[in-house]
This record gives structure tokens, sequence and C-alpha cells, in this order.
């Protein structure tokens, strides 16, 4: 009987084998990465050339969402707009509901009005959510289920940093061509969010 370590070392051996007589050859470090240069020394290395849009706000063409719900992206200079802080955020200038649609802007959606985060705190080795001691010896809080859902009256603060999840676009042209097409349940929403409607689909919360 012919051992199983005898066939893989001969398996191994017919695939080398092969691979030499179709005349494969090793890749050099200069082809592994996008750059095509050296791994090892970076000294001529330049970073491509590349500017953002100068279109003022109210100006710009919206850019398609790359999916369904996706935070979108920024097609207007953000020329003396960065960075944001809560005391200073001119994106709530326009992007407001109240105003946006005279702006001409892309509302804030429902979901940046909500805390979705639960108000659970620890004390003595007891989990205390809402006031309410939901659990005892427990060491964290990250089993306890998320707290019920509090509308605010004005933009919730876990949010008030936009430039996190939505920037700005710059001119170049991409190493690796995206293929990707999203497809959306209702082509209203390539330019609407519905995230607060949805958020629970395929999520059993009980």
């Amino acid at each position: 009987m012919v051992k199983k370590g005898l066939i893989v070392a001969f398996s191994m051996f017919a695939l080398v084998s092969i691979g030499f007589a179709s005349g494969d050859k090793s890749i050099s470090e200069e082809e592994l990465g996008l750059r095509k240069t050296s791994i090892h020394d970076e000294s001529n290395v330049k970073p491509v050339e590349f500017s953002y849009s100068k279109d003022a706000p109210g100006t710009s063409k919206r850019i398609e969402r790359a999916y369904m719900n996706a935070p979108p992206m920024i097609p207007h200079s953000v020329d003396g707009l960065l960075p944001i802080t809560r005391e200073n955020n001119q994106c709530l200038s326009c992007h407001m509901p109240e105003v946006a649609k005279s702006m001409g802007a892309t509302p804030i959606p429902p979901s940046h009005f909500i805390n979705f985060r639960p108000d659970t705190k620890m004390k003595d080795g007891k989990v205390i959510k809402e006031g309410k001691v939901v659990g005892e010896d427990i060491k964290n809080t990250s089993d306890i289920k998320l707290a019920k859902v509090k509308k605010l009256n004005g933009l919730y603060q876990g949010r008030f940093n936009c430039s996190q999840c939505h920037a700005p676009q710059a001119n170049v042209k991409p190493l690796v061509e995206n293929s990707f097409t999203p497809d959306f349940k209702d082509d209203k929403l390539k330019g609407k969010s519905n995230l607060v409607d949805v958020i629970n689909e395929g999520v059993d919360i009980e």
C-alpha cells in the first residue's frame, strides 16, 4: 500500500515539474505591487498628482451612491469647511432637513437624529440599563440588548463629524477597474436613505 505522504510528495513534484515545463517564471519585486517599483527603495516614488472638485457647494452634480444606504460622497469643494467640530459644523447650514431642499442639498437622514446606543452602565458587577438592573455578576456589557430607539430634537452628537463617513472625490484614474454594479430596491434610493426603516431587517431583536 502506498503511503499518503508519498502520494502528496509525488503530486507536489508533478505540479512543480509542469510549472517549469510550461515556462513559468518567478515574479520580480517590481511586479508585485500596483506601483511597479522596488519594494525596498522608495526614494524615487512620487504620489500621483490629483486635485479635488473646485465646484462650490450648491453648484456640483451629485454622485450616485455606491450601494443602497451608502454614505453619499461629497461632490463639492470642502475648502474652508474642515476640520468639523461640534462648535463649528458648516455642513449643517445647507444639509439640515428644514433647509436642504431650498439649498439644493441632500438632507441629513432621520438616522442621524436618533441615538441607537444603549444607556447601559456597570456598578458593583451589576448591569444597569435605563435605571434598571438587567444583569448581575457580569464582567462586560457587550451582550446587553440595545436600548429603545431615542429620537432627538437635534443632530445626535455621535454623528457630528460628517467627514468620518462622507468624503470628497479626487479626479484620479483607478489603478484597478471597479466593475461592481449596485442594485437598489427602488430607484428613488439612489439619492435617498431609508436606513431607519430597514435597520432591523434580518435581525431577530427578541
